[in-house]
């Protein structure tokens, strides 16, 4: 794959994600366990978290360095996880959805000047890139639409 093909890759998968939860009502974006275990909400906070994590260590992996483990920093991944979505709980359903679409936008914006070699072949970059974005975000989609499929509303 080159980089075009990636970035539209990461923009479809980002327009289905977009698409499971438009529409929602306030209360439907805040109801406990409709994603999982998650609000919409806060499975929308958990992806743009996925998202600056994307832009704290792609750069880090570009210039040869090895971001540190989360089972060293946190206890794992899961453990990652609570954390964050209990620290971003609190925020606004505005915050939330202004975050996720301006981090979106800088992480697209920084694909866009990063040299074509690092997407052409599978590195440690084109592998987190893929982790954190195009393979991250139809997981939270099927969630969200399997819940619309069997919301009561």
């Amino acid at each position: 794959m080159n980089k075009a093909q990636i970035i539209t890759k990461i923009e479809s998968a980002w327009q289905d994600l977009q698409s499971s939860f438009a529409n929602l009502s306030a209360d439907q974006m805040n109801e406990a366990n409709a994603a999982g275990d998650w609000s919409v909400k806060d499975t929308l906070a958990h992806v743009t978290t996925w998202e600056e994590e994307c832009l704290k260590f792609l750069p880090v992996i570009l210039q040869g360095g090895r971001p540190a483990r989360y089972k060293d920093l946190y206890g794992g991944i899961d453990a990652f996880n609570a954390l964050m979505t209990e620290k971003k709980r609190k925020d606004s359903q505005t915050d939330i959805l202004e975050n996720l679409e301006s981090v979106h936008q800088r992480l697209m914006d920084y694909l866009e000047s990063v040299p074509e070699e690092h997407f052409s072949h599978e590195t440690r970059f084109r592998r987190r890139l893929r982790l954190d974005t195009y393979s991250h975000y139809p997981h939270h989609s099927r969630l969200i639409r399997s819940w619309r499929g069997n919301a009561a509303y």
